[in-house]
């Protein structure tokens, strides 16, 4: 599975909001962070020699030959241009002034805000352009049509009866907060509540004169090869959630104009005081939440977070959380130059999930547990300032959570049902709070994964000495998993230790120092049953040739006595027709007055028909080209008889087929040509295939009685009962997992069984199959 696109601070160089308005046009609002580089350039001027200049140098050096025409002595001095530090304001020989925030990615903010202003075609639409080396990627948001953000009201048909007790409910409980999720309904029943003072006169035409545009924009430096699958993945998760947002505070309270204007008085202040560019955004960001939201986007957008947005509107305070979902495992090891995979759990138990199984809610259920990230204690805590009719089952879905019991134990009891499980589940692992693993079990196999990441051992190591201040430490107990695999039980002392080991193994598959060391099986068929179903094919299709040849000589022998008997019943001729010269010219004119005769009797609509026959039956071959047919064909029969007992005769002298008790022993002479033959993928085969499969279950056991376990299985319990199995019965139901993708460890699961009987009817069913060991 190829690691997706994600944003980083190397290819995300930063966000910046662009307005419009009818009077003043287009307007670059504010960016973050404050010195966007233009791409190639190092923070560091000091380690760059003045032969190697860089972009903004380049950027510098344009403007010493001024591209947007400006007039000559408005340019400051060649020396005060490579010590600018971008953050004070410099002063040219005419008096004016560059501002650093006037100059974005190395372009001047007047080309910019043009360029990041485009048309109504554009509303709610991913806008994507390019500038050299840079990415523009945004979602415009217009004003409607009639020229205002707030929507009106409409009235109800039968409005409901006002109360103060409704009017209080509403009061407190829908203007406080908006919670993330709930953003899409909120904004609809809001908006009619709030549309009331959409009916002044003054403050609709003063919104008509306002902000007709908004854009949030995100500024990008990716691959070429990179840049398609970037651009929309940010778009998907978060470019078009904030600006809804955005749109929703705007329609609610003009959110997003009035801190414009405030971002922009302090930026006109801020350009006659001349103050440095850290210090004015410093105070913007103090002053402005939708600065601080642009903030907060960039922060963790780049470093792969959750973007936690805080809008202070004047009618209560808007959250909304964004993020890009990332995979929290990976299936094979990522390059070497890949460091941010380092660390993330690796294994194939979700990959290897078939598309119908992801569509079978019982599939899923039995298959995964789910693992919380962080403290149990801490979850709950955050769980209870939420207001929500939903925290009291979540709680409890958190408090029921094991990482060793799996979506369908927890499911089973009374209080929650299994829709609810799987509900709760998905918003914890898409909020990041869990992953989803197989549930697990003290007698799987557990290794160090080769994923893990290293640099982190010396603090993980004071961090596993707090959790489990008696475990042995971490360093030991990772090189007692790096040794030769072994049940994990076997490393608790005792048995009454094995919950505290299996918190031990929660906490390090948590950290993604561990994973499962998991069976796969294919089906080996060994040459004994590869001849025995040949010598089958090859009877059955003699057998399909001698019933063709008996069935062709009977219907010829038929045909044959239904000639002869045609003959001995036809009149016998007289002694003039005898010895008159008949000519083939009489015999036709007397087929032709015939013929003539029945066509009189034929309706009209069978008049080409009759003259079709006609004409075939008078160019009938010759005697001669008949007898020249008749050799040929007896030649060709004669042939099929001889190979067809050439074949018979060959596969009578061929040894027959003997099941022994251990084909795959079995080194009979005319079995040393035949190489073992592997399916792979049981559950999908031909004919052929199909006739092994069958071959192998007459060959297993019928009963079959509890003996040794299998790999992880564990001894049997003393003065336990031995279960009778059928191997034979179960073969058809096993088969399906053995495709080299299914874990064997989680046949018992699906099929609802012990675990130590699934193991019992693998291991009767083991020399059929070929296992391989990995995650």
């Amino acid at each position: 599975m190829a690691s997706p696109i994600l944003p980083n601070t190397s290819n995300f160089l930063g966000v910046a909001l662009v307005v419009n308005r009818l009077r003043d046009g287009p307007l670059f609002v504010f960016h973050y962070p404050p010195r966007i580089l233009q791409p190639g350039v190092s923070p560091s001027r000091d380690s760059v020699s003045r032969d190697e200049l860089d972009d903004d140098d380049e950027l510098l050096n344009q403007m010493s030959h001024p591209p947007f025409g400006a007039p000559s002595g408005s340019l400051p001095k060649p020396v005060d241009l490579q010590n600018w530090n971008h953050d004070d304001h410099l002063e040219t020989d005419s008096g004016s002034q560059i501002v650093p925030w006037e100059h974005v990615a190395g372009y001047p903010t007047k080309d910019l805000e043009s360029l990041l202003t485009p048309n109504r075609a554009f509303h709610k639409n991913l806008f994507h352009v390019s500038l050299d080396q840079l990415c523009f990627a945004s979602y415009p948001i217009y004003v409607p049509e009639n020229g205002i953000w707030r929507k009106k009201k409409k009235q109800p048909k039968y409005p409901p009866p006002k109360s103060s007790e409704n009017a209080d409910s509403a009061s407190k409980y829908g203007e406080s907060s908006i919670l993330a999720s709930d953003v899409p309904q909120i904004e609809t029943r809001d908006m009619a509540e709030d549309a009331v003072a959409a009916n002044q006169p003054d403050e609709a035409d003063e919104k008509k004169s306002g902000m007709t545009m908004f854009n949030l924009v995100f500024i990008l430096n990716p691959k070429k090869h990179e840049a398609k699958e970037l651009a929309e993945n940010l778009y998907l998760h978060i470019i078009r959630k904030i600006n809804k947002a955005y749109k929703y505070s705007q329609q609610r309270s003009d959110f997003v104009w009035k801190e414009s204007k405030r971002i922009l008085a302090l930026k006109d202040k801020g350009r006659e005081a001349k103050t440095k560019m850290s210090t004015l955004w410093r105070e913007i960001l103090d002053v402005s939440s939708l600065a601080a939201s642009m903030q907060d986007v960039y922060e963790a957008v780049s470093h792969n977070k959750i973007a936690a947005l805080q809008l202070e509107t004047a009618e209560g305070t808007v959250t909304h959380s964004v993020q890009i979902p990332v995979p929290f495992y990976l299936t094979d090891l990522p390059p070497d130059d890949e460091s941010g995979s380092r660390g993330l759990w690796i294994t194939t138990a979700n990959s290897f999930v078939e598309d119908d199984s992801l569509n079978d809610p019982g599939f899923l259920d039995k298959n995964f547990a789910l693992l919380l990230m962080c403290d149990e204690k801490k979850i709950i805590s955050e769980l209870q300032t939420d207001p929500d009719e939903t925290t009291a089952a979540m709680i409890e879905f958190v408090r029921l959570s094991k990482p060793t019991m799996s979506f369908h134990q927890i499911g089973q009891g009374t209080s929650l049902s299994p829709a609810q499980v799987r509900k709760y589940a998905q918003h914890f692992i898409f909020w990041r709070r869990a992953i989803a693993i197989p549930p697990l079990h003290a007698r799987d196999i557990y290794i160090l994964s080769p994923n893990s990441d290293m640099r982190l051992l010396p603090r993980a190591s004071q961090a596993w000495a707090r959790a489990f201040p008696l475990a042995p430490p971490l360093p030991e107990f990772l090189a007692a998993l790096s040794a030769a695999p072994r049940s994990y039980k076997l490393f608790a002392p005792s048995k009454n230790h094995r919950p505290t080991y299996l918190a031990m193994l929660a906490w390090l598959m948590r950290g993604g120092w561990v994973t499962q060391l998991c069976t796969f099986a294919y089906v080996v068929v060994w040459p004994e049953i590869l001849y025995e179903v040949d010598y089958e094919l090859e009877a059955e299709a003699l057998r399909a040739a001698q019933t063709e040849e008996a069935r062709t000589s009977a219907d010829a022998s038929s045909a044959a006595d239904s000639s002869s008997s045609q003959e001995s019943s036809s009149p016998p001729l007289s002694s003039s027709d005898l010895h008159s010269p008949a000519s083939p010219k009489t015999a036709a004119d007397r087929a032709d007055s015939d013929s003539s005769t029945a066509g009189a009797a034929m309706p009209p609509s069978m008049t080409s028909s009759t003259a079709t026959i006609k004409l075939l039956t008078t160019t009938t071959t010759t005697a001669g080209e008949q007898a020249a047919e008749q050799a040929r064909l007896d030649r060709l029969a004669t042939r099929a008889h001889r190979e067809a007992a050439e074949k018979a005769a060959a596969h009578a002298r061929r040894p027959p087929p003997r099941a022994t008790a251990h084909p795959s022993l079995n080194d009979a002479p005319h079995l040393a040509h035949l190489t073992p033959y592997v399916v792979v993928d049981a559950g999908r085969v031909g004919e052929r295939e199909s006739r092994y499969l069958s071959a192998i279950g007459r060959r297993l056991p019928e009963h079959h009685s509890t003996s040794a376990p299998g790999p992880g299985a564990g001894a049997r319990g003393k003065g336990g009962a031995a279960a009778n199995l059928n191997p034979r019965q179960s073969w058809p139901v096993f088969w399906k997992y053995f495709n080299g993708r299914c874990a064997l460890e989680r046949v018992a699961l699906h099929e609802d069984m012990k675990r130590r009987d699934a193991w019992n009817l693998l291991n009767a069913m083991s020399e059929y199959l070929l296992c391989v060991r990995h995650w």
